[in-house]
């Protein structure tokens, strides 16, 4: 196992650094918080399998005649779209060792409420897909389908929070099926690598001026087995929110331009799949001379990003041989409340009052599941460990300062899934949730989650490598 590192000429930005492995990680995502390479990569050792791999695409615009809502900013008001900017789609990619499979799927939106996974594992049982199998990562975009038209159990008619609109409903769950079973009905042998790149300047926190920002952008290449281009995942950290409320026209943001680019630059029919960071107090920085209008700034930041990334994944090498593996860990949530500060921030922009809270939360949050699971992957050099919510930055440093990272350690990552998002669900460093002025509801989760985060990889226990001869 070798690992590369980008010196500042080769890598031609400033003032960037990366690395790269050539046994490398598809960055499995099995839940809402990742975090890559928890341990030194001189201590991995790991079953070499050749996996093989499937991709799909879905166009998720809902026509015009569905009357879909905005979601993203209480200040809408459940308004409905205007019409479309740019189209925003979910994308599949299937992975399977021969015995166990896994679907990633990315799509331009803003979040999924508990009952939608549950709804597509339902319709894909027959298929041997179960919930583990599956991770669903919207973008986070505020210019995409409201969360709560797509929750039945949303019974509260709150313009602020969405109303649930059973067509939508149905119409997105037939979109994220078929995806999904297209994607497998194509698997292929496939070769994988990975690069980490830091891009100081693209993002900033805005909590706090100078406060924590994560500056890492990885690209995941995965290519079929004669070095044809099939996927690029793009993982960076920072809210798509250059449309504000008063934006009405569908969108994908700035990760709706970034694949886009990726896509055109790479070409070769690739599929460009992007996943969001722990961005809950990041927002992206706009680039130099890109003009006030909101619409422009997203595009201009795609694209440029987009051309950084494409020109990390050209220096990403490949291998053939993979370590595929992956956890469930239990943990047990705290009692559903909301934070003292929440009706002064997310309770007054989303009409919610602590009459009705309680409500809210045992129909929107229910008791089933109070339980839930730390996933961890691990596919060739990185692990990987995943958890529900809105993640912040010290919630990513706190992992880091509880733990000994090694200097070698490969493309460790804190971020987020949203496949089951709770209404406001934010996790926090400890101190954070002091400072307050989140809108939050279960902020104290930082810490439990990142210890449940180790204490799950530490399951996939290294085992010899068997190293197989090229073909």
């Amino acid at each position: 196992m070798s690992t590369r590192k980008l010196d500042f000429d080769e890598a031609n930005e400033s003032p960037a650094r990366g690395y790269n492995s050539r046994t490398s990680s598809l960055r499995l995502i099995l839940s809402l918080i990742y975090l890559l390479a928890i341990v030194p990569c001189s201590a991995i050792d790991a079953v070499a399998i050749e996996l093989r791999a499937g991709v799909a695409r879905v166009d998720l615009t809902p026509p015009v005649s569905m009357k879909a809502p905005l979601g993203g900013y209480g200040a809408r008001m459940n308004r409905l779209a205007d019409g479309v900017h740019d189209r925003i789609f979910a994308k599949a990619l299937v992975v399977s060792d021969g015995s166990r499979k896994f679907v990633l799927v990315t799509a331009d939106m803003l979040g999924f409420a508990p009952p939608f996974k549950p709804s597509i594992i339902e319709r894909l049982a027959a298929q041997g897909w179960s919930p583990e199998q599956v991770m669903l990562l919207p973008s986070h975009s505020h210019t995409s389908v409201d969360m709560n038209a797509l929750n039945p159990r949303n019974v509260f008619k709150i313009p602020q929070i969405g109303i649930h609109d059973p067509a939508i409903y149905e119409f997105m769950l037939k979109k994220f099926v078929d995806v999904i079973q297209r994607a497998e009905q194509h698997l292929q042998p496939v070769v994988i690598g990975t690069t980490s790149r830091q891009i100081p300047g693209w993002n900033r926190n805005r909590r706090e001026r100078g406060g924590v920002t994560d500056d890492e952008l990885t690209v995941t290449r995965i290519d079929d087995a004669q070095g044809k281009p099939l996927a690029v995942l793009v993982n960076f950290t920072a809210h798509p929110t250059f449309m504000s409320e008063r934006e009405m026209l569908f969108s994908g943001d700035w990760p709706g331009h970034l694949q886009r680019t990726i896509e055109a630059v790479v070409g070769e029919g690739v599929t460009a799949m992007y996943y969001n960071g722990a961005e809950g107090d990041q927002s992206p920085t706009p680039r130099p001379d890109c003009g006030e209008s909101p619409w422009e700034r997203a595009e201009q930041y795609g694209l440029e990003l987009g051309l950084v990334a494409a020109d990390v994944w050209r220096k990403t090498d490949t291998a053939r041989d993979v370590a595929f593996n992956f956890h469930l860990e239990t943990i047990q949530l705290p009692e559903r409340r909301w934070h003292p500060d929440f009706m002064s921030t997310g309770g007054k922009e989303y009409g919610l009052s602590e009459a009705i809270m309680g409500d809210v939360l045992s129909k929107m949050s229910p008791s089933e599941y109070d339980e839930r699971f730390r996933p961890s992957g691990r596919l060739g050099d990185c692990w990987d460990s995943w958890r529900n919510g809105i993640w912040f930055g010290d919630a990513n440093q706190s992992g880091n300062e509880g733990h000994h990272w090694s200097a070698t350690c490969c493309h460790r990552r804190v971020g987020q899934r949203m496949d089951q998002l709770y209404p406001h669900r934010r996790i926090v460093h400890p101190r954070e949730r002091l400072r307050g002025q989140h809108e939050l509801l279960w902020s104290e989760l930082g810490d439990r989650l990142m210890k449940a985060a180790i204490a799950g990889a530490a399951h996939l226990k290294p085992t010899k490598v068997v190293q197989k001869s090229e073909k």
